[in-house]
């Protein structure tokens, strides 16, 4: 009787791999072709539309949930990803409307359409991005250590620096090139490529709050002895680096490409040597 549960069983587990498989890959190939469509639109800007943007950010988040689906049940990745979108959004809203915990800022009317005429839809999606694929590429950085004690803590850790990095190359980008948001004068004249350091240190504090919260989820309650490494949220993570550090490059931002070429090698350098081992 036990052998027959078990065979019932396991060809319904091997579809259901399979149905993940597929999602994901269909995904990943309509993410990267959107890529290419948005990557060639960056050297047309008299025919600059946020379309591409917004259609590669929303492709991004959802090949990033199906990825996870691979290793993790649907509904826990579904549910890291809804918590990651509320908190995100909510306190981008608040951010807008405060200048807490990010400082003062406003939302360009290039961003696209807003929710409550103070967020714009596309943000949950794109702190969805953001954390998931940081979450992925410090996996790969800690692969090596993945069984040493303290691993989960240093997985959130540099999570949330792999987060702020994935920022620091987003705002030239978003604030400058596509003024998808703008930063509003301080009395202080410190900036890091035009933000305020207050601002990366509120993306610190807000991973690390969401990844209080979504952490239990993502946790394999199964794992194997050695699964093999993905490279799904790297690919992901580059792709956005090299998306905005060419756009800086023909905006002439130069210190900003050079940031965001320092900060792919050297992520791009570690995330392959872990994922190697």
């Amino acid at each position: 009787m036990l052998k027959a549960q078990r065979f019932r069983i396991q060809p319904a587990a091997a579809s259901s791999e399979k149905t993940a498989a597929l999602y994901h890959w269909l995904l990943a190939i309509l993410f990267a072709g959107v890529f290419v469509w948005d990557y060639s639109a960056l050297f047309k800007p008299l025919h600059f539309s946020n379309w591409p943007d917004a259609a590669l950010v929303f492709l991004a988040a959802f090949s990033t949930v199906a990825s996870l689906a691979r290793q993790l049940p649907l509904q826990n990745v579904l549910l890291a990803a809804f918590v990651i979108a509320l908190i995100g959004g909510g306190i981008s809203a608040l951010g807008a409307t405060t200048g807490i915990p990010f400082g003062p800022f406003a939302f360009g009317a290039e961003a696209g359409p807003q929710l409550f005429r103070t967020l714009p839809w596309a943000m949950p999606f794109l702190w969805i991005v953001a954390v998931l694929n940081s979450r992925g590429v410090a996996r790969l950085i800690l692969r090596p250590w993945r069984k040493t004690h303290g691993y989960g803590y240093w997985l959130i850790g540099i999570t949330a620096v792999q987060t702020v990095l994935f920022d620091v190359a987003l705002d030239p980008f978003a604030s400058r090139v596509r003024h998808y948001w703008l930063w509003t004068p301080t009395p202080f004249s410190l900036t890091l490529q035009g933000a305020p350091p207050v601002n990366f240190f509120g993306w610190t504090v807000v991973t690390l709050l969401m990844l209080a919260f979504v952490t239990p989820a993502l946790i394999n309650k199964l794992p194997v002895q050695k699964s093999p490494a993905e490279f799904h949220p790297l690919a992901v993570w580059l792709g956005g680096i090299l998306l905005f550090g060419t756009a800086c490059a023909i905006h002439g931002l130069w210190p900003a490409v050079a940031t965001d070429a320092a900060i792919g090698i050297v992520t791009l350098v570690f995330a392959v040597r872990g994922g190697r081992w």
